[in-house]
């Protein structure tokens, strides 16, 4: 996953049932039979339109810590889940679909890929999903499929280099920890300061500054305690401006 997710919650509850220890990482065959394994496609509530492989109370990957997934070599599966600021953010693309339409997007900091898909749904020309996390790769793989769309991926850490010419950028949930999301903002804004439209999810974070940025959209978006602190964020849609 994006870096810029790190701190992120994930459940944790007591070891148990824990995968016999895997000292090397996953194949991407691998990976793929893993996800397909421990989610279950879902419809996320504010994009009930989309269906995604999911964790949630039934599917193993919920049972396990961070711990046991990293006997296995499976980072935290941020990718299994989708997170307040990426469904509203998928949510005001697919109202809104004139953002996209026809326009070539990256979807940062992908996750499961459900922005960028949402993309794709709503007419996008080009989607790239970029995220650190190869497992993201497979999932996202995998919710495009069953989506009917084509997504490009990129493990590359955008970060360490100017914004790709892209004619928009999507960017949800990406301000979890500092420095990093001070970073990803100034990154964010040199893509602005050379022409392209830049939409940021977000309910809000603590390192989530509005300073020069103007709201576009305001949900009420759905999650779960095991998650969030609460069952329903307040989640915006922001850019520069």
């Amino acid at each position: 996953m994006e870096a810029a997710r790190s701190d992120r919650r994930i459940p944790s509850p007591p070891l148990a049932d824990v995968p016999e220890s895997r000292p090397t990482p996953l194949s991407a065959t691998e990976r793929r039979a893993f996800i397909l394994a421990n989610t279950r496609l879902q419809r996320p509530p504010h994009t009930p339109e989309l269906q995604l492989h999911l964790a949630d109370e039934i599917t193993p990957i919920w049972r396990l810590t961070e711990e046991a997934l990293a006997e296995i070599g499976v980072p935290p599966p941020f990718w299994a889940f989708a997170w307040a600021g990426g469904q509203a953010l998928a949510r005001y693309v697919l109202d809104h679909p004139q953002v996209v339409r026809g326009q070539r997007v990256l979807d940062f900091a992908a996750g499961s890929g459900l922005v960028g898909v949402a993309a794709m749904k709503a007419g996008a020309s080009h989607g790239l999903c970029a995220d650190i996390d190869d497992f993201c790769a497979a999932a996202i793989a995998l919710n495009a499929e069953v989506n009917a769309v084509r997504v490009a991926f990129t493990a590359e850490n955008l970060l360490d280099a100017p914004p790709p010419d892209v004619d928009v950028i999507l960017a949800g949930d990406i301000s979890y920890e500092n420095p990093l999301a001070g970073r990803v903002r100034a990154w964010l804004a040199e893509a602005h300061a050379r022409g392209v439209m830049v939409l940021m999810g977000d309910p809000r974070r603590s390192y989530f500054s509005t300073q020069g940025l103007r709201p576009l959209a305001e949900y009420e978006v759905q999650t779960t305690r095991e998650l969030e602190d609460f069952a329903v964020k307040r989640t915006g849609v922001w850019t520069f401006g």
